[in-house]
């Protein structure tokens, strides 16, 4: 029992590490938060299919990017919101390889443009709104379907070395 805790936490810990880490190394391009964004991290959203503390681990590592690389303060409440309503849905559709993608680009596009009006990122109009959820869902498309495949695919074969026995729960629906 006290070994899985500290794997869930180790694993939430450096998935949370990784995170703000990859959102810090496109902060200077400019990507990490605005109207066109593509934050590489958010590939990390499919890690739910492998393991549960990826849950925290992405939610944990959203709210230091968005401290530091966010639009502001309603960055920082509602985009970690956004992205834990994705890394709790995510873990819900685990059982389904390409499903699992999804929830984050539903979730970003939906609030992120919110967040973008309330920061005074976009002017509040409906066309903006629209714009934004679009940029960001092509921004989340890119990050968590094709990225995010790619990843899911690169880590089935080493999924029990890496996340343990966490990853075994649905290795009947990896393949």
């Amino acid at each position: 029992m006290k070994n899985n805790n500290v794997l869930f936490i180790t694993q939430a810990a450096m998935i949370a590490a990784i995170y703000a880490v990859l959102t810090a190394m496109i902060q200077p391009f400019d990507l990490a938060s605005g109207a066109i964004q593509f934050r590489v991290s958010e590939a990390l959203c499919v890690l739910p299919f492998f393991t549960p503390a990826a849950v925290p681990g992405v939610i944990i590592g959203c709210f230091i990017s968005n401290i530091f690389a966010g639009a502001g303060v309603w960055d920082i409440v509602l985009g970690t919101f956004a992205t834990a309503i994705a890394a709790f849905a995510s873990y819900k559709l685990k059982d389904h390889r390409f499903l699992v993608t999804l929830p984050p680009v539903i979730s970003n596009m939906v609030i992120v443009p919110f967040i973008l009006i309330l920061c005074g990122v976009v002017p509040a109009t409906v066309a903006s709104y629209l714009f934004t959820a679009f940029t960001v869902a092509i921004g989340e498309v890119l990050a968590c379907v094709v990225l995010g495949s790619v990843l899911i695919s690169a880590l089935l074969p080493v999924r029990n070395v890496i996340f343990g026995k966490a990853a075994d729960y649905n290795s009947n629906t990896a393949a």
